[in-house]
């Protein structure tokens, strides 16, 4: 069991895509840090796994965000009164040309990297807190100007429009007492990156990343409004 963690000012954070990499490390890190995590995903064995070790601060539930007939607001409501901060890290990689990409492909991307993240914001709304924030996890793959690579066009796509989404509810969301910001990551040695780019090792681990997301949601989001932010040191290169 995980003993003596720092309880002052625990606030409760909601994060989905937590099976594996970032979103796994993100929690652990909120729950390190002595904060209430609710862990949202389709595989739960790991998050059940690190759960066991923290006294009851990480929540999990095993979901499948893509299906619209979960009420995703009974979930969230049935393990937190509410929300402090809410991260969506869920997400799906596509590497296929465009030639050859379908229109389920793009449905099924669509849905997962974009639509995913517009039911957990819905879904939080009601009793998300004054100075709450919501994060974005975008990509550099959606971030207008950087390095675009042949075969992650859809994925690409839909984390620009993440991006959008972003700017366009801070607007809506403005004197609601919610902050709303998008991270767009660069390489991180993760199993989504190899499937990316075989081969290739990033300079950022999946905890380091994951410290940083932790810290500005912790330290500095409350600075940032609308914001879509790159955070990568360097690109793959093919």
């Amino acid at each position: 069991m995980i003993k003596d963690i720092e309880r002052l000012d625990t606030r409760c954070i909601v994060i989905t895509g937590t099976s594996r990499g970032i979103g796994f490390e993100t929690v652990r890190y909120f729950a390190n840090k002595g904060h209430r995590v609710l862990a949202l995903s389709r595989n739960i064995e790991h998050i059940a796994a690190l759960a066991a070790q923290y006294d009851g601060l990480i929540q999990f539930e095993s979901v499948d965000l893509a299906d619209e007939s979960i009420d995703l607001e009974n979930v969230i409501s049935s393990h937190l009164d509410g929300v402090d901060a809410l991260i969506n890290n869920a997400g799906t990689l596509l590497n296929k040309p465009f030639v050859e990409t379908t229109i389920a492909d793009w449905k099924s991307l669509i849905g997962i990297n974009l639509l995913t993240s517009i039911r957990m914001i819905h879904a939080c709304l009601p009793i998300m807190k004054h100075n709450s924030q919501i994060l974005n996890i975008s990509s550099m793959g959606g971030f207008q100007g950087s390095m675009k690579y042949p075969g992650l066009t859809a994925y690409s796509t839909t984390k620009g429009a993440l991006s959008i989404l972003t700017e366009c509810l801070s607007e809506e969301l403005n004197g609601h007492g919610i902050n709303i910001n998008a991270l767009c990551l660069g390489a991180v040695q993760t199993e989504m990156l190899n499937e990316a780019f075989p081969g290739y090792k990033a300079p950022i681990k999946a905890d380091e990343m994951a410290a940083y997301i932790g810290d500005f949601i912790l330290l500095h989001g409350k600075l940032f409004n609308g914001k879509v932010l790159p955070v990568a040191t360097n690109n793959p290169t093919t």
